[in-house]
């Protein structure tokens, strides 16, 4: 884990929406998957951005992004985004968003509270799109 990734889990205070257990938990599927580089940016009262990148890839510098956004520090929410072209959505749970990801069509997922089937439909779909990342 970078320094600046452990600083920041360090420096997240949960609260009710439990939005620290859904980054963490997110983010240990994101490490589980084999062959990814994972990068973390930091803007503080803007994003905190963990961006997967699968070893295999050449086209595109990613092929998802778990944001956390930091509009309001006591009530983060996340965001998850992925090229619409390496995912399906079968809960239909996403947004289409033109241009919504380096330019190219993406689908995100908002995720304002814990809710466990959302996020292992989230982790399923991180997990989709880093096998199609690879082909």
């Amino acid at each position: 884990m970078s320094d600046e990734l452990n600083k920041f889990t360090k420096s997240w205070e949960e609260n009710p929406s439990e939005m620290f257990k859904a980054f963490v938990t997110l983010k240990e599927h994101l490490e589980s998957i084999e062959n990814l580089e994972l990068t973390f940016v930091g803007r503080p009262g803007v994003t905190y951005s963990l961006r997967a990148k699968h070893q295999n890839q050449k086209d595109r510098n990613l092929f998802g992004m778990l944001d956390v956004i930091d509009d309001d520090p006591d009530d983060r929410w996340l965001s998850i985004c992925f090229y619409e072209d390496y995912l399906t959505d079968p809960n239909e749970m996403g947004d289409m968003v033109p241009g919504g990801l380096a330019g190219d069509d993406a689908y995100c997922f908002d995720l304002d509270e814990f809710n466990e089937g959302d996020v292992k439909y989230l982790a399923e779909r991180l997990t989709e799109a880093s096998k199609n990342a690879a082909l």
